[in-house]
Parts: structure tokens; C-alpha cells; sequence
């Protein structure tokens, strides 16, 4: 079994578009973090002192609250959604998305509906952002193809992720309102925060100076 002080520093990153920028960052800051680029088949990468773990971006919070990765990046919307009991020092100011409520272009719920059915993935947020405005919804959640839900009759509306609109525009569907804007988070696991200090406060200022100088 390992020792505490040669185990490597682990990172919990996301799989898609966030991947990129996310090693991108770390590599610019100094961290290999490239070698997760790699074989997409394969979802741990070494390069002592590090190693990354590559999963889905809604698994990295798990990950770090449980001890699996002692550091993690994901985006604002899922710490919103999950609530995990993590630190996040940093906002590391890429990328940028926001959750929004959108719907088909010629069926726009009218603003007095009192009772909506909403696709999303995020159950708790929607909930939440209706009940602010006295709207009692019915929550279908979906883990892909959100876009589909109001298309077939499944849902009136949806909310989801948009970062440039186009996948609402190809499935004829607008942008009704944001709820929240999100960029990626740095977050670490509390037990690693205590017994790894050092290393990961040289970190966090490395990433702050270099967020400053960006």
C-alpha cells in the first residue's frame, strides 16, 4: 500500500470540451497534465507526482468528497446541484456556460402557466428556480438528448447547459431565460487539504497567479 507521502497528487478531471481547457490550464501551471489526453479508452493516467483520473463531469465532485481524487475541476452548475461537501478556493474562469431554461420557438410556455413539465438533469436547480417564481413544475430527468424532450411531447420545456446556442437552434428551440452562469471550479477533498497543506496550497497560488495573469 502506498504511504501518504508517495501517493500521488490525484486529479479528478472531466470527460468532452471541458477536458482540453482543463489540462490546458494545468499544463500552462506546470502540471503534465497532457498525458490525459490520451488513449480516450483509458480513464487513469500517470505522471508522478500526479496522476489523473478522466470522468463524467458530474462524477468529479464524488470523487473528491470521497478521497478518490484529492483535487478536482468541474463546472459551477454541478457543485450547485450536488452540494458536495468539498473545498472550492478557486474560480478558474474557464469554461464558461450557463444553465437556461429553453423551449421550442413556437411553443414558448406563456408567462402565467402555473404548473410546467421540464427535462433537465438538473432536478434540484430546476426545482428550485421555479418555485422562486411561484411555478409548480413536474421534473423529468434525462442524462442526454435533453433538446428531444419538448420536441415529442415529453416535457414543455427544458433546462440545460448552453454555451453557444447552436445545438437549441438546430433542434428549433429558444433561449426562454438563464437561471445561473457557470465556468470551472477548482475543488479539493477536506482530509487532503489537512494532510497534504503544502502541496496543494502551492498549487491553488500557482493557479491563482495564473488565472490573474490570463
Amino acid at each position: 500500500m502506498e504511504s501518504q507521502t508517495s501517493a500521488p497528487l490525484t486529479f479528478a478531471l472531466p470527460k468532452g470540451r471541458v477536458l482540453d481547457d482543463a489540462t490546458a490550464f494545468l499544463e500552462a501551471c506546470g502540471v503534465p497534465a497532457s498525458v490525459a489526453r490520451g488513449d480516450s479508452r483509458l480513464l487513469r493516467f500517470d505522471a508522478p507526482p500526479y496522476r489523473f483520473l478522466v470522468v463524467r463531469g458530474q462524477d468529479v465532485p464524488t470523487y473528491v468528497e470521497h478521497g478518490a481524487a484529492d483535487l478536482g475541476i468541474v463546472g459551477r452548475d454541478v457543485l450547485l446541484e450536488q452540494e458536495p461537501q468539498v473545498y472550492e478556493p478557486l474560480d478558474l474562469g474557464f469554461g464558461y456556460c450557463r444553465l437556461a431554461v429553453a423551449a421550442p420557438a413556437d411553443r414558448v410556455p406563456a408567462p402565467g402557466r402555473s404548473h410546467l413539465r421540464i427535462a433537465t438533469k438538473y432536478p434540484r436547480l430546476a426545482e428550485a428556480h421555479f418555485r422562486r417564481k411561484g411555478v409548480q413544475v413536474e421534473v423529468i430527468k434525462l442524462y442526454g438528448s435533453i433538446e428531444l424532450a419538448p420536441l415529442v411531447g415529453l416535457s414543455d420545456a427544458i433546462v440545460d447547459l448552453v454555451s453557444t446556442g447552436e445545438t437549441l437552434r438546430r433542434n428549433g428551440l429558444v433561449e426562454v431565460e438563464t437561471i445561473l452562469e457557470s465556468t470551472c471550479r477548482l475543488i479539493v477533498n477536506r482530509a487532503s487539504m489537512k494532510t497534504r497543506t503544502a502541496e496543494i496550497s502551492d498549487l491553488i497560488r500557482t493557479f491563482r497567479r495564473r488565472g490573474e495573469a490570463s
